[in-house]
């Protein structure tokens, strides 16, 4: 069973900087395009970053482009998302998700439970 666990959310102030990890366990973590999204109270839960297979073609939404970066480490299962420059409109759950364009079993798509990011001084 593919299990995908984030963590590295909490409290920070404007303008500070926090770094998401998602392990991805039970699948071929190498396979999976992965991806961010995020969802603020009362609003859909939307895209925020992707990175492809190999760890290239990474893409952001314009709100965070300069600000995040995605990264990805095969040998160890897991996807990055370095926030800097954060902002009150950052604050949301964030949520890591995993999707395989290879044959096979495992293919997804899959997402973890969440990690809580608050922006507020």
């Amino acid at each position: 069973q593919v299990q995908l666990v984030e963590s590295g959310g909490g409290l920070v102030q404007p303008g500070g900087s926090l770094t998401l990890s998602c392990v991805v366990s039970g699948g071929t973590f190498s396979h999976y395009t992965m991806s961010w999204h995020r969802q603020a109270p009362g609003k859909e839960r939307s895209f925020v970053a992707s990175i492809g297979y190999s760890g290239g073609s990474a893409n952001y939404v314009d709100a965070v482009k300069g600000r995040f970066t995605i990264s990805r480490d095969n040998a160890k299962n897991t996807v990055y998302l370095q926030m800097n420059s954060l902002k009150s409109e950052d604050t949301a759950m964030y949520y890591c998700y995993a999707i395989s364009l290879f044959a096979g079993s495992n293919r997804g798509p899959y997402w973890g439970q969440g990690t809580q990011v608050t922006v507020s001084s």
